[in-house]
């Protein structure tokens, strides 16, 4: 029986990896009278729905598409929540 699972992908940049944009935000806040902000790291957020018989097939397809289309394996990292939505019986694709 497949189910549809919403999954919350976090993709950032590896602490080894410099960050100008998150550079450049920290000293915009700074300017702004934000002094009290010590580091400022910019990634990506990306939401998206799947279909799979299992919850572990779901999770090895999404490892899949994070490594090979969402990241960036040689500079990013990228970790993903994972929610069962609903069982999709008799809805028709």
């Amino acid at each position: 029986m497949p189910y549809l699972y919403q999954a919350k992908i976090f993709v950032t940049l590896r602490p080894s990896v410099l960050d100008p944009a998150g550079v450049a935000v920290k000293s915009g806040l700074k300017q702004m009278g934000y002094d009290n902000v010590d580091q400022v790291r910019i990634g990506k957020y990306i939401e998206l729905t799947i279909t799979s018989d299992s919850e572990h097939k779901a999770r090895q397809q999404l490892d899949k598409i994070c490594d090979q289309m969402l990241s960036n394996p040689v500079i990013e990292n990228y970790r993903f929540d994972l929610t069962e939505v609903e069982s999709v019986i008799g809805i028709s694709c």
